[in-house]
């Protein structure tokens, strides 16, 4: 890995495939969170937790190759979880204050 002066020094003795692995690791809890879960928030939840994982090989690979183009993509990733997480939340409260409930079992009975 080439030195480079923006980064700590500790970041830079990192092998690269120890995010790999770390973010690796964060996706796999994400998905079994989204796929084994009913509850609508701790979903809400584990979909962060995916785009956080992705965010991070982002940076990994940034600054692997001291190019910030990963950065610029992690920074639109953050706005539209932001967004996602304000207009999720809604929906969640919303479903909340009808239903008192906020397992997504339930919310098969809203259908027409």
């Amino acid at each position: 890995m080439l030195p480079n002066a923006n980064i700590p020094e500790i970041i830079q003795h990192i092998p690269l495939l120890h995010y790999l692995i770390l973010s690796t690791l964060l996706f796999v809890i994400g998905i079994v969170g989204v796929l084994t879960r009913r509850n609508a928030i701790v979903i809400f939840m584990s979909v962060e937790l995916m785009l956080n994982a992705a965010n991070l090989l982002l940076i990994a690979f940034s600054s692997y190759r001291s190019d910030p183009a990963g950065q610029v993509f992690v920074f639109f990733i953050m706005a539209v979880a932001a967004a996602e997480v304000a207009v999720g939340l809604a929906i969640i409260v919303m479903i909340y204050r009808n239903t008192r409930n906020t397992d997504i079992g339930f919310l098969n009975k809203l259908k027409w």
